[in-house]
């Protein structure tokens, strides 16, 4: 019997494969347990319409990734922070102050994981640059101006 699989199932197949199981393993396990549904035509539609919506999904987030990369190549955040003589800030920048900035001043609300500071962190006031993930393969550099409060 042919059936769709609704989650993965060790041994047989992962979400979305279209298998081939013996009746009673598909009447008397996956069936009850909401593993798997009988693939009929109307089910196997319905599973190549979720398909194409995610596929759709998909290309529309990377256009939006795409377009926001472009519009951090003009964007410049500054981020003050508690310096020392000399410029030597009290410890160093991190990805939440940036994030917080960012939202200050553009009103985006990126999240702090995405934010990619230099090896060994800012440490210095003046300019600095750090990458921001935006999607999977697609990053954008950000300028930053680090002053002293």
């Amino acid at each position: 019997m042919k059936v769709i699989l609704l989650q993965d199932v060790r041994g047989s197949g992962k979400k979305g494969d279209i298998i081939n199981a013996s009746d009673g393993y598909a009447r008397n396990f996956l069936f009850p347990k909401k593993l798997a549904q009988e693939a009929t035509a109307a089910n196997l539609n319905a599973i190549e319409r979720q398909k194409a919506a995610t596929v759709h999904r998909f290309e529309e987030d990377k256009k939006q990734a795409l377009e926001l990369k472009k519009k951090f190549a003009d964007m410049k955040v500054t981020v003050s922070v508690r310096a020392g003589e000399g410029g030597k800030l009290f410890g160093a920048v991190t990805n939440q102050e940036v994030a917080d900035a960012l939202k200050a001043t553009y009103g985006l609300e990126i999240d702090r994981r995405k934010i990619l500071l230099p090896d060994g962190g800012i440490k210095q006031t003046g300019d600095a640059v750090c990458e921001v993930r935006l999607f999977p393969e697609i990053s954008a550099a950000l300028k930053m101006q680090v002053v002293a409060k």
